[in-house]
C-alpha cells in the first residue's frame, strides 16, 4: 500500500472516528449532562438513543440518495455539519436544544461511513481491500470504545463544554484533511436502486436484521449506562471511572482483532456461541458488579465481547446480502443503531422502574431474543457441513 493510500485511508478513518466519537462519547458523561440540564440520567440517555434512531432511519435511505454525488464533496458536507452541530452543543442552554444539535447531524452519519468503506476499498488492489476496510472499521471501534474514556477524562479534569469542544476539534481536523488531501471522487459506476432494494425481499435478510437489532440492544442497553452502573453499584467515579473506561476501550480494540479472526475461522459457530458467552458475563456482572476486583476482570472480558458484536453484526447482514454490499452496510448501520435506540430506551426504563443494577436483566433478555433469530437463520439457511467446519 503506497504512502498516499495510507494517508487517504487514515483521513477516512479519522473522520469515522470523529463521527462515532460524537455519537458515543457522551455515554461516559451522561450523569454530568443530567445534572447540568436538570434531567434524570434516563432522560439524558435520549442523547444516545435519539442519535441512534436518526442513524437507523437514514441508514438505508440517505447513502442511496447521495450515491450519485461526488464522494469528496459529500464527505466535506457531512463533516462540516458535524463540526457546526458540535459547536452548537457547546453553547446549548437547555436540554431540548442539546438534543436538536445532536439529532440533525445524526441523519448524515451513515452517509459518511458508507462512503468511507467504499472509498477505502476502491483505493487499493483487490488483494488489499480487506486490510483497507478493516482500518476504517477500526475507526468505528475506536470511536465507540476510546471516545468514551477520552471524553470522560476531559470532562473530569475540565468541563462538559471542553468535552464537546473535543468532538468539534476531531471533526474539524478530519474536514481539513479531506479538503487538503482527498482528491475529487466522482461516482463512475453504481448499482441501481431497484437491484439493491431487492435484497429486502429475502427472508434471510430480515432474520439477520432482527438478530443484529437484538444483539446491539443487548450490548448498548447495558453499556450506555456504564458510567452510572460503576458509580452507583461499584462505587467508582472520577478518575477511577476514566481508568475503567480506558481498560474497557483497550480490551475492545483487542476484541475487534479477535472478532475478525474468529469469523475467518468459523463464522457460523462464532455467531451462534456469542450470545451464550456474553450471557455468562452479564450474569457475573449482575451478581459481582459491586466488588471492585471482580468488576475489573468483568470489564476486560466485557470490552472484548462488546467489540466482537460489531464484527458479528456486520458479517451477519452483509453475508445475507452479498449482491448489494453498500446497501447491506447501510442496513448494518441501521440495524445496529436501531438496536442501540431500543436497548438504551429499555435500559432507561429498567433504571426508572427497578434500579441501575437491573439493566443487566434487560441485556440478558435481548441476548435470548438475538439467539432465537440467529438459530432460526442457521436452521433455515445453513448447511450442516458449513456449521461444523
Amino acid at each position: 500500500m503506497s504512502k498516499r493510500n495510507k494517508l487517504f485511508i487514515f483521513i477516512l478513518t479519522l473522520g469515522v472516528f470523529g463521527i462515532l466519537n460524537t455519537e458515543m462519547g457522551v455515554i461516559g458523561i451522561l450523569p454530568q449532562i443530567a445534572e447540568q440540564f436538570n434531567v434524570s440520567v434516563s432522560q439524558a440517555g435520549l442523547l444516545v438513543s435519539l442519535f441512534a434512531l436518526a442513524v437507523a432511519i437514514s441508514g438505508p435511505i440517505l447513502p442511496l440518495v447521495f450515491s450519485r454525488f461526488n464522494r469528496r464533496g459529500v464527505m466535506l458536507l457531512v463533516l462540516g455539519v458535524f463540526v457546526i452541530s458540535n459547536i452548537f452543543s457547546i453553547f446549548a442552554t437547555n436540554f431540548t436544544f442539546a438534543i436538536i444539535a445532536r439529532v440533525i447531524p445524526a441523519f448524515l452519519h451513515p452517509v459518511y461511513i458508507s462512503i468511507a468503506l467504499t472509498a477505502a476499498a476502491s483505493s487499493v488492489s483487490d488483494k488489499e481491500i480487506p486490510k483497507a476496510v478493516s482500518k476504517v472499521i477500526m475507526g468505528v471501534s475506536a470511536g465507540i470504545v476510546l471516545g468514551v474514556p477520552i471524553t470522560t477524562f476531559i470532562a473530569s479534569i475540565a468541563s462538559i463544554d471542553a468535552a464537546m469542544t473535543f468532538f468539534a476539534i476531531v471533526n474539524a481536523v478530519a474536514f481539513i484533511g479531506v479538503l487538503l488531501f482527498v482528491p475529487s471522487m466522482p461516482v463512475r459506476e453504481r448499482l441501481s436502486y431497484g437491484s439493491q432494494l431487492r435484497v429486502l425481499k429475502k427472508a434471510i435478510t430480515w432474520h439477520s436484521i432482527v438478530a443484529v437489532i437484538f444483539v446491539n440492544a443487548a450490548t448498548a442497553g447495558v453499556y450506555s449506562y456504564f458510567a452510572e452502573y460503576l458509580a452507583t453499584i461499584t462505587h467508582i467515579s472520577g478518575k477511577g471511572l476514566s481508568l475503567m473506561l480506558v481498560i474497557f476501550g483497550a480490551a475492545s480494540l483487542f476484541g475487534n482483532v479477535l472478532g475478525g479472526k474468529l469469523l475467518s475461522k468459523n463464522a457460523i459457530k462464532s455467531v451462534m456461541i456469542y450470545p451464550f458467552v456474553f450471557g455468562v458475563v452479564y450474569i457475573f456482572l449482575f451478581f459481582m458488579g459491586q466488588f471492585t476486583v471482580p468488576m475489573f476482570i468483568i470489564v476486560v472480558i466485557w470490552g472484548v465481547l462488546y467489540a466482537i458484536a460489531s464484527n458479528i453484526s456486520q458479517y451477519w447482514i452483509t453475508s445475507a446480502a452479498p449482491e448489494a454490499p453498500e446497501f447491506a452496510n447501510g442496513l448494518f448501520l441501521t440495524s445496529g443503531n436501531l438496536g442501540v435506540t431500543i436497548g438504551t430506551t429499555v435500559g432507561g426504563l429498567f433504571i426508572s422502574g427497578m434500579g441501575v443494577r437491573y439493566i443487566v436483566v434487560g441485556g440478558l433478555l435481548f441476548l435470548i431474543l438475538s439467539l432465537a433469530f440467529i438459530l432460526l437463520r442457521i436452521y433455515m439457511y445453513t448447511p450442516k457441513k458449513q456449521i461444523s467446519h
